[in-house]
């Protein structure tokens, strides 16, 4: 469809013809999730299909790396620049030398503590609405039982690991069979989320006193189901295992019982945010300062042998 609507624009309009040599950078966290590195690929894969020339710059989950690379874009003159923050915090001189070379800046995917005057729009899930589609999964799956709950957070400061953590607080708030016993950072990785998983485990009586997992990532989610093989611990039905994005291995985990739910997060940010740019190129138009995509659960009755299958090429 996106090809079809890209054809058909190219033909009646200047505007759109002349969207096609514009040059775009992207500052991406870097590549610690399986989801991740799905964004990656299918932004390249959208500015190719639109003829933009994208310029990626890898931050390698550090924010000195992609204010550095924001700066180079600007430097070189870029028509717009897609950001997808790493912390949400300490953007503004940054953003502000965006502004004032007139570059347009979009936002993919997580949220910045800066005055909305100084992007042009923000692409992403309502976070704070994952948590709590996790937690009423699980609110709904335990009933009356008496549940202590461990979390593997996502890296500190970022806007997913604050807001999936507060939407999850709020579906079980009135739960109080439901505790959290237990929350440290995994970071987003597999590797994190396995070390971190060995340490509760071994805190709470070999898994013993735990009822179940929630991970702000599928990654982390992977690697906790790990540690908990390992310790002879049955992940999916000794823990329960909610988590958040929706990559392929997550389905894989779900087919052969090792994990219950997953709250997708689409990786195509791009599209939404090319749209955006190319209308603001055309005639100036300004998009709302959030583009909302959507959140749906999945759970073991959802055929994810099949859901693998239609995503383990995407990228991942």
């Amino acid at each position: 469809m996106i090809k079809t609507l890209l054809a058909t624009a190219a033909a009646v309009s200047f505007g759109a013809a002349a969207a096609s040599a514009q040059t775009v950078g992207f500052s991406q966290i870097g590549s610690e999730s399986g989801w991740r590195a799905a964004e990656t690929t299918l932004t390249r894969q959208q500015a190719e299909e639109r003829g933009i020339d994208l310029k990626f710059s890898d931050a390698q989950q550090r924010q000195e790396n992609q204010i550095s690379a924001m700066r180079s874009f600007i430097a070189q003159g870029v028509d717009a620049i897609l950001l997808a923050p790493v912390v949400a915090t300490g953007w503004d001189s940054v953003l502000e030398e965006a502004q004032e070379a007139e570059i347009p800046v979009v936002l993919l995917d997580r949220q910045v503590d800066s005055s909305e005057d100084l992007y042009l729009t923000a692409v992403g899930s309502d976070l704070v609405h994952e948590g709590e589609v996790a937690g009423q999964w699980l609110v709904d799956n335990v009933g009356d039982e008496e549940c202590r709950v461990v979390e593997l957070q996502g890296t500190t400061g970022s806007s997913p690991a604050i807001k999936r953590k507060q939407g999850f607080e709020n579906a079980i708030e009135g739960s109080d069979n439901i505790e959290i016993v237990r929350s440290q950072t995994g970071d987003f990785t597999r590797t994190g989320g396995k070390e971190v998983m060995e340490s509760f485990l071994q805190a709470e009586d070999g898994g013993g006193n735990i009822c179940a997992l929630f991970a702000h990532n599928d990654d982390m989610a992977i690697g906790a189901i790990q540690a908990m093989k390992e310790a002879g611990v049955n992940p999916g039905e000794d823990v329960k295992v909610v988590s958040i994005d929706g990559v392929p291995d997550i389905f894989r985990a779900m087919a052969d019982g090792d994990a219950n739910a997953t709250v997708e997060l689409t990786p195509n940010m791009a599209g939404p945010a090319f749209d955006a740019l190319n209308a603001y190129w055309e005639d100036g138009t300004t998009p709302p300062k959030f583009i909302q995509t959507e959140s749906r659960l999945y759970t073991q009755e959802d055929d994810p042998e099949a859901e693998y299958e239609a995503r383990k090429d995407l990228g991942y």
